[in-house]
């Protein structure tokens, strides 16, 4: 069987693992990004606990994705809960480090004349500081989407949802007929969404970001 006549006879069962794996990297990288941002805001202004945080959520793309997946079954069991928690954990390090970055790369100025006109603290990094570390931060953010996208799909090895089961029953089944058409349906189907999280991103980035930070 072709590969387009592969991809007509099951685009049902791959727009669904399509849509699955789009949104757990989805939900996970909304929390991740909740989480990196937190961390950054409370570490960056200590030199020891911005190098700590970062040096923390490094760490942890250290563990193979296969072996954090295989770690995580005996403790929450197969399926979402295992992929949700690897995702998220592996999502962290890009958007704590430019989070730290961002918010260090702040004019002192800007944030003084704001002190200033009498902003409380609060006030200053919500409307002076965070606005002016977005773009480090989106980055960040687009960085970690690109990397789970790939992850998502080991997480089929603890029956996970997304593309990354087509990927594996092709492994799986090596030598069968449509073996190669399975691999291929759900590798270019990540490319796909990575592709299309991306231009999200930008196009998030040119109605978020003013234009004079841009330049």
């Amino acid at each position: 069987m072709s590969f387009w006549r592969y991809l007509s006879s099951r685009h049902e069962q791959l727009l669904t693992d399509a849509f699955q794996h789009a949104s757990a990297v989805f939900q996970c990288m909304v929390v991740a990004t909740v989480l990196g941002i937190a961390i950054g805001l409370l570490s960056y202004r200590s030199g020891w606990g911005g190098n700590f945080a970062i040096t923390s959520t490094a760490t942890i793309l250290t563990v193979p994705s296969l072996a954090l997946i295989g770690l995580l079954i005996p403790l929450v069991g197969l399926g979402v809960p295992p992929t949700v928690i690897a995702l998220t954990l592996y999502g962290l390090l890009p958007i704590v480090r430019n989070s730290i970055v961002g918010l260090r790369g702040v004019d002192p100025s800007l944030v003084d004349a704001a002190k200033g006109i009498g902003m409380s603290r609060a006030a200053r990094l919500l409307k002076v500081e965070l606005p002016l570390a977005w773009p480090p931060i989106l980055t960040g953010i687009r960085v970690s989407t690109q990397m789970l996208m790939g992850i998502a799909a080991i997480a089929a090895y603890a029956s996970g949802p997304g593309l990354g089961n087509e990927i594996f029953r092709g492994i799986a089944s090596l030598g069968s007929a449509n073996a190669l058409n399975q691999v291929l349906a759900g590798t270019i189907g990540i490319v796909v969404l990575a592709l299309l999280f991306d231009a999200a991103y930008v196009l998030l980035g040119r109605l978020t970001i003013p234009r004079g930070i841009r330049a």
